[in-house]
């Protein structure tokens, strides 16, 4: 008897459990955790602090164009982490082409908004003129206002004496000379 129950418990469960059009009424047990349930909020126009999260996962799964698709919307609606994040696919060229312009665009308005993270980051592109016109001073300005924030790299960097290479590999020195 008791595998009768369970085996009609299993053909039943999955229609209980569908998503469901009622139409007026909407969507009964939409799906929640999945990635096409962000996409499709993402299309929406909604945003919130998890779903931006979902970036991440995105991104490290190799997703970048949802990445992307993700970041962007929340850029748009003030998350300075999502900004960071666009700086980092534009920086890589993932999900789109490599663009160091478009990346130090996007730290210098999470600095602005005064995200910690994009201030080091902008710091670092105006000191290595990546992205943006070289300024050194200004640059450390902005790593120092990181540090004063409490971002640990930043310290680093200042223990450092600003010497780039000790926060960054150096095999990457090809790719942060100035362009012009």
């Amino acid at each position: 008897m008791k595998h009768i129950a369970y085996a009609l418990t299993l053909l039943v469960l999955p229609a209980a459990t569908a998503a469901e059009d009622t139409g007026a009424l909407g969507t009964l047990n939409p799906d929640e955790l999945t990635w096409q349930s962000q996409i499709d909020k993402i299309r929406r126009g909604e945003t919130d602090m998890t779903l931006c999260a979902s970036g991440y996962m995105m991104t490290k799964s190799g997703d970048h164009a949802t990445a992307r698709a993700i970041f962007e919307a929340c850029a748009r609606d003030g998350y300075t982490g999502a900004m960071t994040w666009m700086s980092q696919l534009d920086n890589n060229g993932l999900g789109g082409e490599y663009n160091p312009d478009a990346a130090a665009e996007w730290d210098r308005r999470a600095a602005e908004a005064g995200d910690p993270v994009g201030k080091f980051n902008y710091g670092m592109d105006l000191m290595r003129g990546h992205g943006v016109a070289q300024d050194k001073a200004l640059g450390r300005r902005y790593v120092d206002d990181a540090a004063s924030a409490g971002l640990e790299i930043a310290r680093q960097l200042q223990g450092a004496d600003y010497d780039l290479d000790a926060v960054t590999p150096d095999a990457d020195n090809w790719k942060y000379a100035p362009l012009f």
